[in-house]
């Protein structure tokens, strides 16, 4: 373990560079999980390990789906509550009916939903699987 002398960095590099190259430089460190370009750069120099972010597109593309579907079901679930207390202060058997229809139509709305995010759901699975499959098979040969 080094000592505390030893982890305070005293000595400067400069390298001179064009805008071109420092842009690269730049470009390079940001796809990293360096903090800063120093600590990039000393990896990088000294032959350590530069872990590089990965970015999942179809997980993205999921989280997007399932943003929009969680706020239409705040939507739906904000309506129903509305129909629910609604029908608590219902005394006649005609309004009584006509609030449970509409209940009904909620009913069919979510289950719609639910479905929707099942379906989602079984295309990115089934995208994930054939990625995984994809990057055993690259790992055999």
């Amino acid at each position: 373990m080094m000592d505390k002398e030893n982890m305070i960095r005293k000595k400067w590099l400069t390298i001179r560079m064009n805008e071109h190259e420092y842009a690269e430089l730049i470009r390079l460190s940001k796809k990293t999980t360096a903090r800063d370009i120093s600590s990039y750069g000393r990896d990088v120099l000294l032959q350590r390990p530069v872990y590089v972010k990965f970015r999942n597109l179809s997980a993205d593309a999921f989280l997007s789906e399932i943003i929009a579907l969680r706020k239409e079901f705040k939507a739906i679930g904000f309506n129903y509550n509305q129909v629910v207390h609604k029908m608590h202060t219902l005394d006649n058997a005609v309004e009584f009916r006509a609030w449970v229809l509409v209940n009904e139509k909620h009913k069919e709305l979510i289950f719609s939903k639910m479905k929707e995010i099942q379906d989602t759901l079984n295309k990115i699975y089934s995208l994930w699987l054939q990625d995984s499959q994809l990057r055993e098979k690259m790992s055999e040969g």
